[in-house]
Formats: C-alpha cells, structure tokens, sequence
C-alpha cells in the first residue's frame, strides 16, 4: 500500500501535515479526534471541507479492525472478538466487564515468536507486528461495536509487545492523549514474557503504566521448559532488569505465574518463588494453566491453587488469583484465532 498510514500519525505530525497543505493547524486537532473516535473514511469528518477530504483520501488511509467473528459469554459478559486486518490476517481481543468498568486485552502481533509452550498464540509463529493504529481500531471497533467506553487497556493479547516496542511506544502515547481516546497510562498494562532489552528501553519512556512480567517459574529449570526466551535471558537476570525497573518507575511489577499441575504449584516451588521476589515492589497474579490441545498441561484443582497463594501471601508476597472470564467463548488468546486458521 503506497498511501500512508494517517491514524499512527501524532498530533504534531498532523499539524505539520495541515501546514505542508496550506490548511489551518486547528484542522489537525479535529482530524485527530475524529481518527481516535474510530471513523473508517474521511468523508465521515462532517466538519472538514470535502476538498480536504478528498486529499487526504488521495494520499492516506484510515486503518480500522473488521469484526470477523464475535462471541459472548452467557456467564459473565465478556465478548471476545476475532479482527481481520487490511490484509486478512487474523487478531483477537477481550472485552471485559468489571465494576469499575471495562477493560480490553489487544493484540500486539499476528501471532508470536516467543513459543511459550502454554499459550496458543504462537503456535502459528509470527506473522508480522501490528502497527499503533492497527491496535487503537481494535480499542475505537470494540466500544463502537458494544456502544461503550473503555478504561483500561492490557496488552496481553496475541504476541509480545517488547518484540515490537516502537509500535507500542507510539500506541501508549497516542490512546493516552487528552485529545483522542484519553485512557490513562495508569490505567494500561504492558506485558512481556521476559525480554529484558525492552524492560530497559521501557524504563527509559518511565510511563506510569504497571508492566506485567510473565514468570511463571521459579527457576531456570522449570521456566527453560515452559519458555524459550529464559535461555536468552534466565530468571537471575530477569529479576535484575525487573529491580531495576522498579527503581527507575517507582512502580509495582507484577508477576504472572500460571500453575501447572505436577510442574510449577509445590510448596517447594512457592517458597523458592517468595525467596526470588522478596523486598521487591511487586504482586504475584496466579493465573490457573488454561489447557490447549498442544500440551498435557493440567490446571490444579481449587483447593491446590488457593493453598500456593496463601503460602506465597504468608511468605510475604502479596498474591492474588487471577478471575476467570469467558471460559464458555475461548477467551485466551490465540485459541479463535488458531479454530479460524484451521477452518
């Protein structure tokens, strides 16, 4: 596609795009609420003059996520969505009813490189990065869709978001900006699977945003089996990239741990784990293993998973137990997408 991709575009950009076109800079504040609203053509931009319009439509494009499939849940009102992209490939995102409001997981990536060997995503490999804009249509498409408003983002969707950090970065400022969707970087949560380089690079922009490390592991043992990039980068060192961005941020890490029965959920297992996090500013959220068809991975019974939190809370670890959303919809991700591939 020659034309150039005008909802990535900051606000700044776009006042320095009305200049090169002899057009007001006020123009550039309404185009860029109309882009963050979620328009899908220019000539949706009532009060813009149709010569600009016309333009615009002659040189840019408006990205925008195109609802291919839609489930909702019959037990707690989530809806999860399946997105085709300009150029037919396939992402999901979450929505999700709390009372504090809504929230949305989106996706980062076409799939994944990273192979964790408990989450669908990557099964299929990487297929590209998305672009900012590509992850604003999911966010504008989901409120637009379910007339809502949306406030708070997790980018724990298909792919890793350290893989594609530009693309991230200029997403973050640009779904937080007072003129577009406004939704508080407080309120937006960034996850990795432990890349290390990009926990550093993220700490340098020292967003207030709560970064979310995906651990799920207490030693290099057990994470080497679950997850390839600990060979690249080991728990010791993931740790230190983690301490380090805590003090930089001065905000609260939190750890993703997904118990596995027989692997990960001993107490032997909790009580190395509270050892390797003690004196840092973090949160344990244990989130039980959601089985997919690839592995033999087999989520502990109730009483098992309760008993590792309240070990980890009674060693000083602050824990929770992640709440389960849209369990009749398949709302992890990776597992529509990989159905409509395979279909």
């Amino acid at each position: 596609m020659n034309k150039i991709d005008i909802k990535s575009m900051y606000l700044d950009e776009l006042q320095e795009l009305m200049v090169s076109l002899k057009e007001p800079k006020f123009r550039a504040g309404q185009i860029f609420k109309w882009l963050q609203s979620g328009v899908s053509d220019f000539d949706e931009m009532t009060d813009i003059p149709s010569k600009l319009r016309v333009t615009l439509q002659e040189g840019y494009y408006i990205v925008t996520a195109k609802v291919k499939k839609r489930l909702e849940s019959s037990i707690d009102d989530t809806v999860k969505y399946l997105y085709e992209m300009y150029d037919g490939e396939l992402v999901e995102s979450v929505v999700m009813k709390y009372n504090h409001g809504y929230s949305i997981c989106i996706s980062t990536q076409v799939g994944c490189r990273m192979g964790c060997s408990f989450c669908a995503s990557g099964l299929q490999g990487l297929k590209r990065s998305l672009s900012a804009s590509e992850m604003l249509a999911q966010i504008t498409t989901a409120e637009r869709d379910l007339n809502i408003r949306i406030s708070n983002v997790v980018l724990m969707g298909m792919g890793e978001p350290m893989d594609n950090l530009q693309n991230v970065i200029r997403f973050l400022r640009l779904v937080s900006h007072e003129k577009g969707l406004n939704i508080g970087l407080r309120h937006i949560s960034v996850s990795t699977s432990g890349v290390v380089t990009g926990i550093y690079r993220l700490a340098e922009e020292n967003f207030p945003i709560t970064l979310s490390v995906s651990l799920h592991a207490p030693n290099d043992k057990i994470r080497d089996s679950m997850m390839p990039v600990n060979k690249k980068w080991n728990v010791a060192t993931l740790i230190k990239a983690c301490k380090d961005y805590v003090k930089v941020t001065g905000r609260r890490i939190s750890f993703e741990y997904a118990v596995v029965s027989g692997v990960n959920d001993s107490d032997e297992n909790a009580k190395e784990l509270a050892k390797l996090l003690k004196g840092m500013l973090c949160h344990v959220n244990i989130i039980p293993v959601n089985p997919v068809k690839e592995n033999s991975y087999i989520k502990p019974d109730r009483r098992k998973i309760e008993h590792f939190c309240k070990l980890l809370n009674d060693l000083g670890i602050n824990t929770t137990i992640r709440r389960t959303l849209g369990q009749d919809i398949a709302a992890s991700c990776g597992q529509l997408r990989g159905k409509a591939l395979e279909e």
